[in-house]
């Protein structure tokens, strides 16, 4: 197996992925042994059985941005137990790539406009966010239960 070289700042993890055949993949997360399985969407030439790696951008972001906002409200003592997301993935063509993934939260309690700030300012800041191509369009709408 060739190896990667290079510097890295943060703690890296491995995952394992196999191709079972009919575009199906699953993947192991080693320091877990979690294991999801992605198969090719039925526009594409699959099944459709499962998320599709896309998909995964899409849910990556989503729950990205959720668990961002989650470490911000514990350190600033803001229950977000409860909160919901829903990202809707736009597909592209010539070349076939992820054109949007607007993320929508629901997001409860009676919360502050300083906190709402920080809340939003937190799931923007997300790693996938920041990894994203900027020719995605992957707005973020926040909804706050009043």
């Amino acid at each position: 197996m060739k190896s990667w070289s290079g510097s890295y700042t943060v703690a890296m993890v491995t995952i394992h992925t196999s191709y079972e055949g009919d575009l199906r993949c699953t993947s192991t997360h080693e320091p877990s042994g979690t294991k999801i399985s992605t198969d090719a969407p039925k526009d594409n030439q699959g099944r459709g059985e499962s998320f599709s790696p896309t998909d995964m951008v899409a849910t990556a972001l989503c729950s990205c941005a959720m668990t961002i906002m989650g470490i911000k409200g514990q350190r600033e003592g803001i229950d977000l137990r409860g909160m919901t997301g829903r990202v809707v993935k736009g597909m592209a063509a010539d070349p076939r790539r992820i054109s949007s993934t607007p993320v929508e939260f629901t997001i409860p309690g009676n919360l502050d406009s300083e906190q709402r700030e920080l809340l939003e300012n937190a799931a923007r800041s997300c790693p996938v966010a920041k990894s994203l191509h900027p020719d995605i369009d992957a707005v973020m709408t926040f909804c706050y239960a009043e």
